[in-house]
């Protein structure tokens, strides 16, 4: 058995879960998500947990095992708690704002980048230099960080640029010909 998809989910006070047919909806006081699970896989209610089980041990079913119960446990922990991605800008002069609802980054191009928030995403800017995304759909968290470090990554040399917090830069040792 899949050691992830074994466990049980346990369904937290306030988090509601419904199976119809291979649909299956979660709502929380943050919201609500849903999502298909696979044909092949079953999915069932038990005393405030939801357990996922597969037809046999073939490799796609043990694959789509633990991805299911994954999916689901992030559903209800998204519903319940939500998500938080952190990014951190480094470098003289870069920074970020909000403007509405839209992050505006000064990031060392001639003119401010602009990004509109994913649906089911929004930000706030603890300071000038860091960044957070937050949302109830862990996907779409991790989507609109990676965009958000796209626009200027971090650089080996200096290490300027937007990095998730937490993350190690490797440094490279520049020219040292003289």
């Amino acid at each position: 058995m899949s050691r992830v998809g074994r466990l049980p989910i346990p369904i937290p006070a306030g988090v509601e879960v419904t199976l119809e047919g291979q649909r299956a909806r979660v709502k929380g006081p943050r919201g609500q998500l849903e999502h298909d699970v696979h044909p092949s896989i079953a999915v069932s209610l038990d005393e405030g947990t939801v357990v996922v089980t597969r037809p046999s041990n073939a490799p796609t079913h043990r694959a789509l095992h633990g991805l299911t119960r994954a999916l689901l446990a992030n559903m209800v922990t998204g519903v319940s708690d939500g998500f938080r991605k952190s990014l951190e800008i480094q470098g003289t002069g870069y920074r970020a704002e909000l403007r509405g609802s839209n992050l505006v980054l000064n990031v060392g191009y001639s003119h401010p980048v602009e990004l509109q928030p994913l649906e089911g995403a929004a930000f706030e800017v603890e300071t000038p230099t860091r960044v957070h995304v937050v949302g109830i759909d862990k996907q779409v968290v991790g989507q609109q960080a990676a965009l958000i470090r796209k626009q200027r990554p971090p650089e080996p040399y200096r290490g300027k640029g937007i990095r998730y917090a937490g993350e190690v830069v490797r440094r490279k040792a520049g020219k040292s010909g003289r």
